[in-house]
């Protein structure tokens, strides 16, 4: 069910926000995740204190990573397990998070506490056709190839030589600037 979902990747429309991954989502994953390789298990009350939330909450959280089949509950105990889909969906997220990370460090050169924290803010954010073509450019840079800014294709309707500060360039954004689909 949730495969679907995840295939679909940047194409997701507003309108299924019950299967969409949030940030929050993908923490919980990732919780059970990390604690069934450190501990060996993951129950309410392991993943709760990981992520110093109240049980309560978790348990609500829970519910609907069950709903659209990302976690389950091992046969006559408490202790959860991630499905075939949660596995994937754990190894996309982490993933994401790690381009995104040394993108930012090493290419962009932020600090590395920006870096870990704006990729964590992105790494679920990242469809499918992008995350394969962004391993695509990273592995180019990392193999050492050389990146001639003619096989960047820069569209021409992007302009930026009309700017001299990425703060220009915010003020200067109109929903008429942007190609891409409707924003809303």
């Amino acid at each position: 069910m949730f495969l679907e979902f995840i295939q679909m990747g940047t194409k997701q429309k507003q309108g299924n926000d019950d299967k969409r991954l949030t940030h929050s989502m993908a923490h919980y994953i990732l919780a059970i995740h990390r604690l069934k390789e450190s501990k060996g298990y993951a129950r309410v009350t392991d993943i709760a204190k990981d992520l110093k939330l109240t049980k309560g909450s978790v348990s609500i959280a829970l519910g609907n990573l069950k709903k659209i089949g990302l976690i389950r509950e091992e046969d006559g105990s408490k202790f959860l397990l991630l499905t075939e889909d949660g596995h994937r969906e754990v190894h996309r997220v982490l993933s994401a998070r790690s381009l995104l990370f040394y993108f930012l460090r090493d290419i962009l050169k932020v600090s590395e506490s920006v870096a870990k924290q704006d990729s964590c803010l992105m790494e679920h954010l990242i469809g499918s056709e992008t995350q394969e073509k962004f391993f695509a450019f990273m592995k180019r840079l990392t193999d050492g190839e050389q990146i001639d800014a003619s096989t960047l294709n820069f569209k021409s309707d992007l302009n930026l030589r009309d700017f001299n500060s990425a703060g220009e360039f915010i003020g200067g954004q109109t929903t008429a600037n942007y190609r891409g689909e409707d924003i809303d």
